[in-house]
């Protein structure tokens, strides 16, 4: 198979191959076989149909390419180095998965400019394609002109037969399917080998005809190893599509080239080793030094530069001629891409008085989101089937369906999964979209991995938890959630909030929508039952994260910490303690995340170390409470699952009761 002269298409696509193979064989560690199978694929793509700009990562209406097997990251580093790229250098690549290097062993679109979203955990990926066609669709809609079109690109995804596998996949191409988002390609790589071996001995489906019932344009490269040309006629013909997504499906040979390893479960995650990657140069004609790439590849390479400072200054051209036609619609796109809020915007939030009406805190969500979609155009999503369960509907802002795009209510159908990475991956647009997704709390553990990612990823979802108590009632223990927030606060840099009012709610949103401007992702938790607006709340103490409601003169004999609907429990023990002569103080802690990030001085000033005696009331589990009430302290608390019963009978078969409250604060007195 060694040849004395190779095509220049043959240099760039081997040149991909063996900066992989030399920075795994380097490393000792890595995934070698998708990079060598899928180089050609890659290399067309990035070649003779991507529009990007290697000197600008970020111009906005570059094609994005998603490398949903991340596993075979070294792929995506050594495009990003060929076409030049300057976040990927030789030395980075050279220094493929070391410690602080822009190279990890799966891709990070907070590490290296260039990627835009992190992968790994397989079938995310191709979820956060769906997300970003989704953004590039609704945008369309919203901005583009019958004579100016200034949001015009696609969203390419390389796929393996492990996202395939993975549920997440199904449940995000069955609603890309639904949508017709014509814009979304996906390159299959057919290569029939996972870590187990190969795929037939558990994935024997065929995925073309599961494509096509999802309502995708569904194509078959079947020699993906040297038929470019099969190749490019594929994506021009996906291209051509316009009312579906597409699949294509390139069958390939997993580390093609090597002869010893190729088509085998040994070459999916393993270095070559010394021998193997010899006879692998040979076998394919390379001559280079490890880690050298030809002079003729490298330039044919770099041309990319010239095509996207071209692709780049056209565009600036027609957004300049979109900007003397259309100024309001162009101020509006402007603050979009910048990321910027508009000024007075959380003035629309409600605050309320102890005498205003008691409601759930689902009921004050919905008035939030509703008033926030009247001056945030850029605020999109929906629920997973339960908009009317988790009051997540913008009114009059209409359906996010096929041909109509520019509609913001988005229903994501029973897929949890999907819609967390659907949303992440509109929120890693970097188009300013604020996207939400809700469901009920305890079926964040059908989405976790999304919600994970989010904060991994510096992606600005927000989440919109409601039922997030046994409060919730009769639906019983499978729909209660005990341990469910405990876990959800030790995710880190995800923001937990979990709002006592009216007014808290309204601190929670802002607290949420400053966060998604930060690229920084935030869980709400609220409730199904009614609950009173309290004295003493406020937005503002929102952001502290934790802050006094109710004080008394000097310092306190007893601190009650509340969170959600507990809260009002402590503040109607608190009256009684009083009455009785005793000091209390009442503390709210909507976000223990939030009050983790404040000064020494903020804290010691709402838990001085001085006051022993803490008792935290919340309808979850006991796990991190210990950190704020000390050795000393005590919880009303549930560590067992819930019960079917009314949601008020279930508070109170489980101690959340003022009375209870007031006897486990009279205990720790005594």
């Amino acid at each position: 198979m060694a040849v004395a002269t190779q095509s220049i298409q043959e240099l760039c696509i081997n040149s991909i191959r063996f900066l992989a193979v030399d920075a795994i064989e380097k490393s000792k560690s890595g995934h070698p076989g998708l990079p060598m199978g899928a180089a050609p694929m890659a290399f067309v793509l990035w070649d003779r149909f991507m529009r990007y700009n290697p000197k600008n990562p970020q111009w906005f209406n570059r094609d994005r390419f998603v490398l949903s097997a991340g596993h075979g990251s070294m792929l995506q580093y050594a495009l990003l180095y060929l076409t030049g790229y300057d976040s990927v250098t030789i030395d980075d690549i050279k220094q493929f998965r070391q410690w602080g290097a822009k190279t990890p062993g799966h891709p990070e679109n907070f590490v290296t400019a260039g990627v835009e979203v992190t992968t790994g955990p397989l079938g995310q990926g191709i979820a956060n394609a769906v997300g970003l066609a989704v953004a590039e669709a609704h945008l369309a809609a919203k901005f583009n002109k019958p004579d100016a079109k200034i949001v015009d690109h696609y969203t390419y995804v390389i796929l393996g037969d492990g996202c395939n596998m993975e549920g997440i996949s199904g449940e995000a191409a069955s609603i890309a399917g639904h949508w017709g988002l014509g814009k979304l390609i996906a390159l299959y790589d057919d290569n029939h080998i996972s870590i187990d071996g190969s795929t037939d001995v558990a994935f024997t489906e065929d995925v073309s005809k599961r494509f096509e019932s999802y309502g995708w344009h569904v194509l078959h490269v079947a020699n993906g190893n040297t038929d470019l040309e099969g190749i490019a006629k594929a994506i021009e013909a996906a291209k051509a599509v316009t009312d579906k997504p597409t699949m294509i499906k390139v069958t390939t040979t997993i580390g093609y080239g090597s002869p010893n390893k190729a088509n085998t479960a040994g070459i999916h995650g393993a270095a070559l080793g010394p021998d193997e990657t010899a006879l692998t140069r040979t076998n394919l004609g390379w001559n280079y030094a490890p880690f050298e790439i030809p002079a003729d590849a490298l330039n044919h390479a770099r041309k990319a530069v010239e095509r996207g400072a071209g692709y780049e200054s056209d565009w600036n051209k027609t957004y300049a001629d979109y900007k003397a036609k259309y100024p309001q619609e162009a101020a509006e796109f402007d603050r979009f891409v910048s990321g910027k809020l508009p000024d007075g915007w959380d003035k629309v939030l409600p605050t309320y008085t102890a005498e205003d009406k008691a409601l759930p805190t689902r009921k004050h969500s919905e008035n939030c989101l509703n008033k926030l979609a009247a001056v945030l155009p850029e605020l999109i999503g929906g629920s997973a089937d339960l908009t009317h369960s988790n009051l997540t509907e913008l009114k009059g802002f209409g359906d996010f369906q096929k041909g109509h795009f520019q509609n913001r209510n988005i229903h994501f159908g029973v897929r949890e999964h999907a819609m967390g990475a659907i949303c992440n991956g509109m929120a890693l647009h970097n188009s300013g979209l604020i996207p939400y997704g809700a469901t009920f709390l305890i079926f964040t553990d059908y989405m976790r991995a999304a919600i994970r990612l989010a904060a991994l990823s510096e992606a600005g979802s927000i989440w919109v938890m409601t039922h997030d108590s046994i409060g919730q009632g009769e639906d019983g223990p499978t729909h209660q959630p005990i341990e469910t927030l405990a876990s959800l606060r030790a995710i880190p840099d995800l923001t937990v909030i979990r709002p006592a009012d009216g007014n808290e709610t309204s601190g929670g949103y802002k607290v949420a929508i400053e966060k998604s401007k930060a690229q920084a992702s935030t869980l709400l938790a609220f409730t199904r039952q009614n609950v009173p607006n309290l004295a003493g709340t406020s937005i503002a103490g929102v952001a502290k994260g934790g802050y006094t409601i109710v004080d008394c003169q000097g310092t306190p004999d007893i601190i009650l910490i509340g969170t959600g609907s507990e809260l009002s429990l402590c503040v109607s023990a608190a009256e009684k303690l009083t009455a009785e002569g005793k000091k209390v103080r009442v503390v709210s802690m909507p976000s223990s995340t939030l009050f983790d990030t404040q000064d020494a001085a903020y804290k010691e000033s709402i838990l001085p170390k001085a006051v022993t005696k803490r008792l935290s009331v919340e309808a979850a589990s006991s796990f991190g409470w210990h950190k704020y009430i000390g050795s000393e302290g005590d919880t009303v608390s549930i560590d067992t699952f819930g019960a079917s019963a009314p949601g008020n009978t279930c508070l109170e078969k489980f101690g959340f009761t003022v009375d209870n409250v007031l006897a486990k604060a009279k205990a720790l007195l005594a």
